[in-house]
């Protein structure tokens, strides 16, 4: 089983639609904040990435809503991701407000895009192990 990474979010009064919950772009925000978070924890900063010449890109995403989110509340974002072995990989995000109620799920389909030839990387696995200093919270230990 993957680890399971989590960064905790506040829901701001200018991400709102005119229902009063969040505006359903927001959530695809959140699940990117959390996923670099994950990234940077693991040692997979930006720079590092760049100077590599590798990058992440989301390939498909899914949205599953289950409750609102209104302004004042915090909500969990979870990340996992599950390596299949090929050029992709699954990323599993459950957003959980403060209170523990379930709102939403995220799934999705990514990939390692080598930045000079515009193509994924084909073992992604080996090339973030490589580059990262903390696989632990990318479900990557050997």
């Amino acid at each position: 089983m993957a680890d399971l990474f989590q960064v905790r979010i506040a829901v701001r009064g200018y991400e709102l639609d005119l229902q009063g919950h969040v505006n359903q772009a927001v959530y695809l925000q959140y699940g990117e904040h959390a996923r670099w978070q994950c990234f940077m924890a693991a040692g997979l900063t930006p720079e590092v990435l760049v100077e590599a010449g590798v990058g992440p890109v989301v390939l498909e995403t899914t949205i599953r809503y289950l409750r609102e989110l209104r302004a004042g509340d915090e909500v969990d974002v979870t990340c996992r991701f599950l390596w299949d072995g090929g050029k992709t990989f699954q990323v599993e995000q459950d957003y959980i407000r403060a209170d523990g109620t379930p709102v939403a799920r995220v799934t999705g389909v990514a990939g390692l895009l080598d930045r000079r030839s515009r193509r994924l990387v084909p073992d992604p696995v080996e090339r973030l192990r490589s580059l990262a200093t903390d696989v632990t919270c990318l479900g990557l230990e050997k």
